[in-house]
């Protein structure tokens, strides 16, 4: 998708994918510490990192469009937190090494593979020994719901793609399953949803 198409769908004034914090992430609070520093992985109009900042924790989030951060930094101001923002195209970002205690992947399907496996390269390299994946997306059955998400197939998760990526991690959690979710006018209703929670060996 381009860089055009991610301006225009964040340019209007309402929050696309709403300005609460996914579910799945605010129910991964127990796991998250202040003080750690955390990315948020295309992070749009920040209301994962700025939850996460709220939380405490030491934000970096990223995303492709300067429209969507711009936003981000209204909403992150708005709450009274700091969240360091930064535009990266994540497909020729230069993921840092083991830089982060927690990296949250949230909807990220914007890539089909080979494109995708850059990305999923990066978080594996920059998430720290011992450091904790939060990450949702769909699974290919979402196109039958046509509720949110790409419509291309090969953009989607499936438990053989997670245990393939982070099968040597600790795999605290994983699950696919159905469900109704409201974020936003772009995620919302009945979808077809992929958990999985992973802790980075210990090197």
């Amino acid at each position: 998708m381009s860089f055009e198409f991610w301006n225009t769908r964040y340019a209007t004034e309402a929050y696309v994918f709403g300005t609460a914090p996914n579910a799945f992430l605010a129910s991964q609070a127990q796991r998250l510490k202040p003080g750690q520093r955390a990315l948020a992985v295309a992070d749009g109009e920040g209301r994962n990192g700025v939850w996460l900042a709220q939380q405490g924790l030491r934000v970096h989030a990223i995303d492709f469009s300067p429209v969507a951060l711009a936003k981000a930094a209204r909403l992150a101001a708005g709450r009274g937190v700091q969240v360091e923002f930064e535009q990266a195209d994540l497909l020729h970002w230069r993921w840092p090494d083991a830089a982060y205690d927690v990296i949250v992947a949230i909807f990220i399907q914007f890539s089909p593979p080979p494109e995708r496996d850059r990305i999923i390269e990066g978080i594996r390299r920059s998430l720290r020994p011992g450091g904790t994946l939060i990450l949702q997306g769909y699974t290919p059955k979402q196109i039958e719901f046509g509720t949110g998400g790409p419509s291309n197939p090969a953009n989607l998760y499936t438990r053989a793609d997670l245990e393939r990526w982070f099968g040597d991690w600790d795999m605290q959690h994983l699950a696919d399953y159905e469900a109704h979710i409201s974020e936003g006018a772009q995620h919302h209703g009945q979808s077809a949803l992929i958990d999985l929670v992973a802790i980075k060996p210990a090197a």
